[in-house]
C-alpha cells in the first residue's frame, strides 16, 4: 500500500469512527460498509475472512454482521457494550461488541472503510401483518425484542406429541422460552397447552423454561390458573381491517419469586 493510499484510509477511518461514536452517543441506528474480518468468542469460536459487508448497529445495543444473502445476519449479539478504536499498528479500525453475561465478543477489523451513515430513526412497538396467525408468527420470529430485551427466537412450528408449539425462543438470562400466540381471547384450555409445552421442551433439554402467552385479552379464570402456573402474559390489541395490525403490547406484570 502506497503512503498516499495509506493516509486517505486513515482519514476514513477518523471519519468513521466519528460517525460510529456520535450513533452510539445519540443512540441511532449506524450501518457501516466495508472490507473487514470477524471473529466471535463465546459459547463457540468462529472467524469470518476478509470480505465485504454490512455492519448494523442499533439503540438497544444489538450489532450483527450481514453479507449479501440471506435474510438473517451471519453474526450478531444484542445488549452490548460497543466500542470503536483506530488500530495504527496494524493499520485497522476495530469494531468490538462485549457482554459479559454470558460472556461474549465479536470483534471486527475494517481494513477499508466503503460508507458509513446514522439514522435517527424513533422507536415503534407496532407489527404490520395481513391477519392470519401464521402471518403474526412469522413476524414475531423477525423480531421478539419488544415483548422483552434480549428475547431471541430460535425455532417456530414445534411439533410435539401434544401439539404444535408456536415460538421457542432464548431470553437474555439463556433460559427457554416457550410462546403460544392466540388471536382471540385466551381461556384454560390456552393455559393449560402453554403449561404442557414448556413442561415439555424443559424435560427435553433440561433447561429452566418459560411459558408466554400472547393474545388480545384473557379470561379472568384463566389468568388465575397462567399466574397459579408461574407463566407470563402479553396483551396485544389486535384490528383487522385491509390490513391488521398490533397496536400495542403490554405485559401483566408478576412478582420475581412467582417466575
Amino acid at each position: 500500500m502506497d503512503l498516499k493510499n495509506c493516509d486517505g484510509e486513515k482519514m476514513r477511518f477518523k471519519e468513521a469512527r466519528t460517525k460510529i461514536h456520535t450513533a452510539l452517543t445519540n443512540k441511532n441506528m449506524c450501518v457501516i460498509v466495508g472490507e473487514c474480518s470477524v471473529e466471535y468468542n463465546g459459547r463457540a469460536h468462529s472467524n469470518l475472512p476478509l470480505g465485504k459487508r454490512m455492519i448494523l448497529i442499533k439503540a438497544d445495543g444489538s450489532l450483527s454482521v450481514h453479507e449479501n444473502r440471506l435474510i438473517r445476519p451471519t453474526n450478531y449479539m444484542m445488549n452490548t457494550k460497543i466500542s470503536c478504536e483506530i488500530k495504527t499498528d496494524k493499520k485497522i479500525l476495530e469494531l468490538q461488541a462485549k457482554r459479559n453475561k454470558p460472556k461474549e465478543t465479536i470483534t471486527i477489523e475494517f481494513t477499508k472503510i466503503i460508507d458509513v451513515n446514522n439514522y435517527d430513526l424513533p422507536e415503534s412497538n407496532d407489527i404490520r401483518l395481513v391477519g392470519s396467525e401464521k402471518e403474526l408468527n412469522e413476524a414475531l420470529m423477525e423480531d421478539l425484542s419488544f415483548l422483552e430485551t434480549g428475547l431471541k427466537p430460535i425455532n417456530q412450528q414445534q411439533y410435539f406429541r401434544t401439539g404444535i408449539c408456536d415460538i421457542i425462543a432464548e431470553d437474555a438470562k439463556g433460559r427457554l422460552v416457550v410462546i403460544e400466540l392466540k388471536r382471540r381471547q385466551a381461556d384454560y384450555s390456552a393455559v393449560t397447552q402453554l403449561k404442557r409445552y414448556a413442561e415439555t421442551v424443559q424435560k427435553m433439554k433440561g433447561i429452566k423454561t418459560r411459558g408466554i402467552l400472547l393474545a388480545p385479552s384473557i379470561r379472568k379464570s384463566a389468568l388465575e390458573l397462567l399466574k397459579k402456573y408461574g407463566l407470563e402474559y402479553f396483551s396485544y390489541d389486535f384490528e383487522i381491517k385491509e390490513k391488521s395490525k398490533i397496536k400495542g403490547i403490554n405485559k401483566t406484570q408478576m412478582k420475581i419469586n412467582e417466575y
